[in-house]
């Protein structure tokens, strides 16, 4: 579906969503961007891709990005303050990315949690393999009334080989969110080719940006003057859930 030349248009292609629910745009908690005024400048430019709305994604990992209140809160005034100063009223608030480990399991036991609205949840897995319990874990999740949205499936390299375990999955209720830079290629060729797999065959619920830094942000610039993003946001135009999804909240 996607095999044909790259050509570049004079204009960015329109989005196929407005708004964002995977980026690492909370400043200094992650890998992210490092301080609010390299936020703001992220966010401008999601602005000029059409993004009206950024629901961020920091990172909740253990032993690397522990993130509680006690980081973000602070990180998301020091952003807000910033887009303040430069009178940039967009609407930016914070959900989180949950790397399956002990410490998502244990503030999964303890409701303390970060949800998106309407009780959707980012899941991430880990790169080397898939977590021992991913089956058991969607299915408590949904019994607790928790929507589950997997992270990127398209780079967990685990999964190439056996492509069947990815309709698996999304048959069991967990939606798949893949990366806008993938798309872009700036992952790499497997990861691209994946994302349009999935999205071939039906599998792409929502897209985030995964926006961290300003060279994401030029990979997305030059990839929207291609002909190729035109068809990649034609296919998904009607069935990407970022827009409908969190209108009420749950």
């Amino acid at each position: 579906m996607f095999d044909f030349l790259k050509k570049k248009s004079k204009d960015p292609v329109e989005l196929c969503f407005t708004t964002d629910i995977h980026c690492h745009i909370v400043p200094g908690v992650d890998d992210g961007s490092p301080d609010a005024a390299t936020s703001a400048d992220l966010i401008e430019r999601m602005q000029g891709w059409g993004i009206k709305r950024i629901i961020a994604s920091p990172h909740v990992t253990q032993n690397t990005f522990e993130n509680d209140a006690t980081t973000i809160e602070p990180a998301m005034a020091l952003l807000r303050a910033e887009l303040d100063r430069r009178g940039n009223n967009l609407e930016v608030s914070h959900s989180a990315e949950y790397r399956i480990d002990e410490l998502f399991t244990r503030r999964l036991a303890n409701d303390d949690l970060w949800y998106l609205p309407n009780k959707y949840l980012i899941i991430e897995n880990a790169f080397l393999q898939e977590p021992w319990n991913l089956d058991q874990l969607v299915f408590d999740l949904q019994v607790k009334g928790i929507k589950p949205i997997l992270a990127h499936p398209e780079r967990y390299s685990y999964y190439y080989t056996r492509p069947e375990r990815y309709q698996a999955l999304h048959n069991s209720g967990l939606e798949f969110q893949i990366n806008l830079l993938s798309l872009a290629g700036a992952y790499g060729k497997t990861e691209k080719k994946i994302a349009e797999q999935l999205i071939d065959k039906g599998l792409v619920d929502f897209i985030g940006t995964d926006l961290h830094k300003a060279s994401h942000a030029d990979a997305i610039d030059s990839y929207l003057r291609t002909s190729e993003a035109r068809k990649h946001m034609d296919a998904l135009m009607d069935v990407v859930k970022n827009d409908t999804a969190f209108i009420v909240e749950g």
